[in-house]
């Protein structure tokens, strides 16, 4: 198990700010023009973030938007892409997680972040993953120049 260049506490922060604001203000444009209530984008906008969140980083090597335009991407320990498996137990049970402990577990998660040497949070525990800024292997198409 090797770490190569984990992404600290900061990038990773503006990274899922930028996802964030991606989803929540696309969604707020499509419900205003489509006359969807409060309630209703609400719901929609939870199942897009959990759905972006589990979906992207599996079909585009590790990356969501945010992630991209700060040049960090999920990868497992062995230094292989992130599958669905794996994205499940990052979002969905570590969610689970941090619920269960009332965000006392998100806070404890950005202090890993912060302090550990190789970044993991509990969700990359979980998940056998890490934050990286390294780059996809030379054969992927989506790799920069």
């Amino acid at each position: 198990m090797m770490v190569e260049r984990p992404a600290g506490f900061w990038i990773r922060l503006a990274a899922n700010i930028l996802d964030g604001l991606l989803i929540t203000g696309t969604l707020y444009i499509l419900a205003a023009l489509l006359g969807f209530d409060e309630m209703a984008r609400d719901g929609w906008d939870a199942i897009l973030n959990l759905l972006y969140g589990l979906l992207l980083p599996v079909f585009w090597y590790g990356y969501t938007v945010g992630k991209r335009l700060c040049g960090i991407r999920i990868i497992k320990l062995d230094g292989t892409n992130v599958g669905i498996g794996t994205m499940l137990l990052r979002v969905v049970i570590a969610g689970f997680v941090y619920v269960i402990t009332l965000g006392i577990g998100v806070i404890v998660s950005a202090f890993m972040i912060v302090f550990r040497k190789d970044k993991r949070s509990i969700h990359d525990l979980l998940a056998k993953t890490y934050v990286t800024y390294e780059k996809p292997e030379a054969n992927n198409p989506y790799q920069e120049a």
